[in-house]
């Protein structure tokens, strides 16, 4: 749990707003701080393995190249926050916006009430396979079912006694390991990082030894030396979905959320690892080398294995970028839902407002502005980008974006209207572009929930 310090350090820097400089992204290496002047101990943090390659990873698919900078200095992120605000002055959106993200979660957390298993659980007839290991589709129930406990909790903390939610703790803790982990077969590093974030959300220390035996195991299954990788190489710094896939920055951005959410240190190197792989996933020459990378600050789904976009797929070139012809250089697309994955990722990490890749992709977010799709992939995975947006913009503490035509958005207010146009009369939310789950109505109600319950974070203390 967050030592004292950092407590007191968190509380008098959440009153400072950073300013994410506007402007074109730099792109001389000279721009970019050297590695050797990072406070985080690079020889510890990235030197080289001690024991032989895992036996898990194919050494064929890697590809090496230097690593990312560390940053000059760790900057502590604003602090979680596990309750919405009691009053419309705490939040910088009209009365009218509260009022009416209040109605649209009362209505989507009573939509989920009524749809609960009897055994506590949220969708327990539902599998899902992991995007590389398609063949190996596992039980996504104890994470659906801390995701609308986290939203329970946050709106409406006074019933964390009620029978619902206890019948809902009772079927996280059966799904509890002896190593500390939640089970979730090949989706078993998703599984935990939601439920860590859940039982955080309890506050208090009911849940503290859980909490901490899960943080624990998703430090530890983090690749890294203690698989023989270096940080050379591509898979080094991220999360896959279990212990065997390899790692893409969804699971990697989801980790990061759940050690935040449980009060590490941004200092602490799962962090500062995790800070090499999320910038190897961004396109950004000055400090990505991949031959795949771009130049518009944004983010791909995993730097691993050479590479892969969604966003490529969507565009008829290929996951990998193979479909382009032969005579274009390959290269992958970025897209929203893992820019604002990337740009959160990287806050938590500690880099600075006016690191080259926190600014380049705060100007991708401003060139791409929208709540109508998920940039790159339409309406593909929207619910979950509604759900990253919010979380990133909270951390970043920025109340208002600037676009690239100049025009200025106050992103709660816009958040609040798209998803309460979107709310079906039931309460729930659904999909219509039905991929990753989001056709399932609790899945999506229960993002929309958690984005809604972001916006409405009090700005002050």
């Amino acid at each position: 749990m967050r030592p004292p310090l950092i407590c007191c350090l968190m509380a008098l820097l959440s009153t400072v707003r950073p300013v994410y400089a506007h402007g074109a992204i730099q792109q001389e290496e000279t721009s970019v701080p050297p590695a050797s002047k990072s406070t985080a101990e690079p020889p510890k943090l990235l030197a080289e393995p001690d024991r032989p390659l895992d036996g898990r990873i194919s050494a064929e698919k890697l590809t090496e190249y230097d690593p990312p900078p560390l940053p000059e200095r760790v900057i502590i992120p604003l602090p979680p926050t596990f309750r919405i605000a009691s009053d419309p002055s705490q939040v910088p959106i009209s009365g009218e916006h509260f009022e009416k993200a209040r109605a649209a979660i009362r209505r989507g957390l009573a939509f989920l009430r009524e749809a609960q298993d009897e055994n506590g659980g949220w969708m327990t007839d539902i599998m899902a396979a992991p995007t590389d290991v398609p063949d190996r589709p596992s039980p996504i129930a104890a994470a659906v079912t801390a995701l609308a406990l986290k939203a329970i909790m946050q709106a409406e903390p006074q019933t964390r006694n009620d029978p619902p939610v206890r019948r809902a703790i009772r079927f996280l803790k059966s799904a509890q390991r002896t190593d500390g982990g939640f089970e979730g077969a090949a989706l078993t590093n998703y599984v935990t990082s939601v439920v860590v974030s859940a039982l955080a959300a309890f506050e208090g220390n009911e849940f503290e030894d859980d909490v901490t035996d899960g943080t624990t195991w998703l430090q530890a299954n983090q690749w890294d030396q203690g698989e023989g990788l270096s940080a050379r190489q591509d898979w080094f710094g991220g999360a896959g979905y279990g212990d065997q896939g390899r790692p893409d920055l969804s699971n990697t951005q989801m980790m990061l959320d759940a050690l935040y959410d449980a009060g590490l240190s941004p200092d602490e190197p799962a962090f500062q690892r995790a800070l090499a792989f999320v910038s190897r996933a961004q396109n950004l020459r000055a400090t990505n080398k991949a031959a795949w990378s771009g130049n518009d600050g944004g983010f791909i789904y995993t730097p691993a294995n050479g590479g892969e976009s969604m966003a490529s797929e969507s565009a008829g070139e290929g996951r990998r970028g193979e479909k382009l012809p032969a005579e274009q250089p390959r290269s992958l697309r970025s897209y929203g839902s893992m820019t604002y994955a990337g740009f959160k990722s990287m806050l938590y990490a500690g880099l600075a407002p006016d690191d080259i890749r926190v600014r380049a992709a705060f100007d991708w977010i401003r060139r791409h502005w929208t709540f109508d799709e998920n940039p790159g992939l339409g309406g593909q995975g929207l619910y979950y980008y509604y759900h990253t947006i919010s979380r990133a913009l909270y951390v970043a503490q920025q109340d208002r974006i600037t676009d690239k035509a100049g025009e200025e958005h106050n992103w709660r207010e816009e958040l609040i209207d798209a998803l309460a146009a979107r709310q079906r009369e039931d309460g729930s939310w659904c999909n219509e572009s039905d991929r990753w789950l989001e056709g399932h109505p609790v899945l999506a109600t229960v993002y929309s929930t958690l984005s809604l319950e972001e916006g409405l974070k009090p700005t002050t203390r």
